[in-house]
């Protein structure tokens, strides 16, 4: 049985993973889903990383699932080295850290609204960033329905912190693209990973929000890795 800790983006709710929990632990594994303190000006970087060591804990068989802005304190705790068990770490559509870059630096390095203007140009979605257009667009209106009393506004205390780590740890690590995405365009995320982990990303159908679009390909996904 493998434990999944699933760290979720900005806002930091737990309900974010609620489609894909049960058809991890129907396939026979552990889903722990996070809920970080977002809307908590005095917690940033250290205390999310906290948050997902504390829930890997001493597990003998773990995969750290992250989010988007999730891939900043995944990357710090599993580079921490305080977990024997943790095999693997999966960046779904996620911010893939530099050792001691922000995340607040991190959308400037990467070329992020150059990219974000290219795809909606491409594309034909606004450019200026709409959540309806980037966010929700492929999200079932009864699951945004449902999420109505889980958002918070990520303060800006998590975008100040270095990534506290040297050197990537010696575990399994994979990047999940979404095809759909238009918040971290396909194109985008295939030249971060190339350049910061030297690996190809897999694509899955889905927007950014993919485990709320595509619950199912992406369990799929994991359960295999």
């Amino acid at each position: 049985m493998t434990t999944f800790v699933l760290v979720p983006g900005a806002g930091g709710a737990a309900w974010y993973w609620h489609r894909v929990v049960p058809l991890l632990t129907a396939a026979g594994h552990e889903a722990v889903a996070l809920d970080l303190p977002a809307d908590d000006p005095a917690s940033g970087l250290p205390e999310y990383a906290r948050a997902v060591s504390l829930a890997v804990g001493s597990r003998p068989d773990v995969v750290i699932v992250a989010q988007s802005l999730g891939g900043f304190s995944a990357t710090q705790a599993a580079a921490s080295g305080e977990h024997t068990g943790l095999r693997g770490l999966v960046f779904v559509n996620a911010m893939i850290p530099e050792p001691g870059e922000t995340a607040g630096d991190w959308w400037d390095h990467v070329d992020h609204e150059a990219a974000v203007r290219s795809a909606a140009e491409a594309g034909g979605w606004p450019v200026d960033l709409d959540p309806d257009a980037h966010f929700l667009h492929d999200v079932p209106p009864e699951v945004l329905a449902s999420g109505a009393d889980h958002q918070r506004d990520e303060v800006d205390a998590v975008f100040a912190a270095p990534c506290a780590f040297t050197e990537w740890p010696p575990i399994t690590i994979r990047v999940v693209t979404g095809r759909d995405d238009r918040f971290f365009p396909v194109a985008f995320q295939q030249c971060v990973a190339r350049k910061r982990l030297g690996i190809e990303p897999d694509v899955l159908p889905g927007g950014h929000l993919i485990a709320l679009s595509r619950p199912a390909e992406l369990a799929d996904y994991l359960v295999a890795v």
